[in-house]
């Protein structure tokens, strides 16, 4: 029992070493400081989407020989059957349950034969993706492995030399037993969702497996099996690499450092402002505005339309509020078209169409009095700005 709890151990840690290695191979140190991010040995690292994904089953048959007592006179190899579900949760680690069933000869005096159910938790490691980098894509894979379980042996028959005796002092009719295991599986990538496999294993008994205590110490269980595998979503892992988003955390920092290069000459701004406080009266002066015969805003409009877009509606708005304040004031609606569509006869009637339609809307909408809309139609015989297509307008100007 030492024996099978060193190795279990010995191969535990070299799986985890192994793990580790390939950690710090990912490790990505990243400084940051007020005005730079520098980047140290960027690799990818990859993780599962979700927990749906990487999960598999397997399905296996092969043969067992069971290693029993020194004084066996011969090995006798009996089937063997398999089947496992597991997942990986890395490109390098994974884990599956794995249950075993079939019968076991032995002779010593004469042949013996029991029948054993087995299911063992297993831990895997993906050799060739740790030391090689991880690819989807790889057709061979060596997957060494670990497991701890739970044997069922039942259903002893012959066994002349069995000495292993129940607390009623028979002999015992079944074993419950604690093994340890370790192997070593063949993966063969037939396409993204079905692998083919071979692999091997020893699990290891205390001495009584077979109901016959003496000899070695310990038992072996030596299996062969190989079937086929079947993921369910495929390999799928997220890459992540935190070098990808260095760039960005450096123009972040230089966007930071911009600002506090804002921040600190506003200060000396205000400083400075703030020194010359209190701030010398200033003598009252009245502005007197320079008459325009041009009221802007303008309305403008689309190519041959003399419809009014919710766009320009705050225009015609302006305008409204503007002769509700000055009651007495009137105000010509002069429509334009543009020189370089249509002819200069279809134009005037277009001109006036679109004086006519910002007229209808300062009536009948805001309530101005027709009396103080004075319509005109310019046609395109006058282009108001040097830019063609901005002629298409209705312009509000004082009377003459």
């Amino acid at each position: 029992m030492k024996k099978q709890l060193f190795l279990m151990a010995a191969l535990g840690g070299v799986l985890l070493t192994a793990n580790d290695v390939n950690a710090q191979e990912t490790a990505v140190v990243v400084e940051e400081s007020a005005f730079a991010v520098e980047q140290v040995n960027c690799k990818d690292i990859y993780t599962p989407g979700s927990w749906r994904d990487n999960w598999y089953i397997q399905l296996g048959a092969g043969m067992r020989v069971p290693l029993v007592e020194k004084g066996t006179k011969s090995r006798h190899i009996t089937a063997n059957y398999n089947l496992a579900v597991g997942r990986w949760f890395s490109p390098y680690m994974g884990f599956r349950f794995s249950a075993n069933y079939g019968s076991m000869h032995w002779q010593s005096e004469k042949m013996a034969s029991a029948r054993t159910a087995n299911l063992n938790l297993d831990f895997m490691w993906d050799m060739c993706n740790s030391i090689a980098g991880y690819n989807p894509n790889r057709v061979v894979s060596i997957i060494p492995f670990v497991g701890l379980g739970g044997t069922f042996v039942y259903h002893f028959r012959n066994d002349a030399t069995a000495n292993d005796y129940a607390d009623d002092g028979n002999i015992k009719s079944n074993q419950w037993m604690l093994p340890v295991s370790a192997g070593i599986q063949l993966r063969f990538r037939v396409s993204p969702y079905v692998d083919i496999f071979a692999e091997g294993r020893g699990t290891f008994y205390g001495d009584n497996f077979n109901n016959t205590v003496y000899g070695r110490p310990v038992d072996i269980d030596a299996t062969a099996i190989g079937g086929v595998i079947v993921h369910f979503t495929g390999s799928k892992f997220e890459r992540y690499n935190p070098c990808d988003y260095v760039n960005a955390l450096s123009q972040a920092n230089a966007q930071i450092n911009d600002l506090r290069g804002a921040l600190a000459t506003t200060s000396a701004a205000l400083a400075a402002a703030e020194a010359q406080l209190p701030c010398p009266e200033v003598e009252e002066t009245t502005v007197v505005a320079a008459e325009s015969t041009t009221l802007f805003p303008t309305v403008r409009f689309k190519l041959n339309s003399a419809y009014v877009s919710s766009e320009e509606m705050v225009n015609v708005y302006n305008i409204a509020e503007y002769m509700k304040a000055n009651p007495d004031a009137q105000i010509v609606v002069r429509g334009y078209a543009d020189k370089n569509t249509g002819t200069a006869a279809y134009n005037m009637k277009l001109s006036e169409r679109r004086a006519q339609a910002v007229a209808d809307i300062l009536t009948g909408d805001y309530g101005i009095a027709e009396n103080r809309l004075i319509l005109e139609a310019a046609g395109s015989d006058t282009q108001v700005y040097p830019t063609n297509d901005w002629n298409r307008i209705v312009i509000f100007a004082a009377p003459e």
